[in-house]
């Protein structure tokens, strides 16, 4: 998901009271309800937990917007006043900058291993533990569930991040069954919206196209130009997350972030009664959702397959 900043938690050294604090790197909490759904189901769990916000927990957050200066002024803000750091996304990148002492949990990184950001899933070995996005065999989904949708898609174009590690490597899965699947894959690199903008125009010139969007933080900050552009070029798209789908995306396939969020206080939990985090695995989601959008469907003059409708987890009309 894209670089967020999400949360600190702050349990005090001296006493039962606590203080998380979060910082996402979205917009504003009120403008985005899928993100607000998250945290609430996350402060939902500690309270189940034992934890109560304004009683024995205090919980921050912090919106970063997807914006470097913004996750370099809250890591170091969280850093100081942390006990417990909830980070999501590319923000964990920041926070490990900013301190290898306190204790984080990621809730949605990409590849801690790759990145240098733990020593291995059985034994993170540092300050951070948490909870995959999504392990990389699922962006083959993506590319075999376009050509489920429609059979006539001969070309993808996968809009991912160039400068991470991630967007690296969902490209390479997808390019590993792109024959087996008779689809011509070829990457879209994420830079600016004017680029975005004429790169796809071009990629739409020719017919039989479709659109996969990876997962990454510069993708979430243009999530409503490439769904927008999407509509315009009536290129089919699949995207890696539901938030796309309720947005007037076509379709997504992957985890279930609220249930990534409940995991992760599960954690914060756990670290605030002592447990390590160098100590703690990091694991993959459980639970995975499909979820089409059969009015973007129809603006498209597409009919989902029944074998496709009869797996959905949602379907948005």
């Amino acid at each position: 998901m894209a670089p967020r900043l999400h949360g600190h938690l702050r349990h005090a050294r001296n006493s039962p009271s606590g203080y998380v604090g979060s910082a996402c790197s979205r917009g504003p909490a009120a403008d985005d309800q899928d993100l607000k759904v998250r945290l609430a189901v996350f402060q939902q769990r500690l309270q189940q937990l034992g934890w109560s916000d304004g009683h024995n927990v205090r919980i921050d957050y912090r919106f970063a917007a997807a914006n470097p200066e913004n996750y370099r002024r809250y890591a170091a803000e969280l850093a100081a006043l942390a006990d417990v750091i909830l980070a999501t996304g590319g923000s964990l990148e920041y926070m490990l900058q900013a301190t290898r002492t306190v204790p984080i949990v990621f809730a949605l990184a990409t590849d801690p291993v790759g990145s240098g950001q733990v020593e291995s899933l059985s034994r993170p070995g540092g300050n951070a533990t948490g909870f995959l996005l999504f392990e990389y065999d699922l962006s083959a989904k993506w590319l075999e569930l376009l050509k489920e949708i429609v059979p006539g898609v001969t070309r993808a174009v996968v809009l991912r991040d160039p400068t991470a590690i991630t967007g690296i490597g969902q490209f390479a899965v997808i390019q590993s069954v792109a024959r087996s699947v008779g689809v011509e894959v070829s990457p879209l690199n994420l830079r600016d919206a004017s680029e975005t903008e004429r790169a796809v125009a071009a990629f739409a010139r020719s017919s039989n196209g479709g659109l996969i969007v990876a997962g990454s933080a510069l993708a979430n900050v243009q999530r409503n130009l490439i769904i927008e552009l999407a509509a315009r070029h009536r290129l089919p798209a699949v995207y890696y997350e539901r938030l796309y789908v309720a947005s007037g995306g076509l379709i997504s396939y992957g985890p279930d972030l609220v249930d990534q969020y409940r995991r992760a206080a599960g954690y914060v939990d756990r670290i605030l009664k002592g447990e390590k985090p160098a100590d703690m695995p990091v694991e993959a989601p459980t639970k995975y959702e499909l979820v089409i959008n059969l009015k973007t469907a129809k603006a498209l003059g597409l009919t989902i397959p029944p074998s496709v409708l009869g797996r959905a987890d949602e379907v948005i009309e």
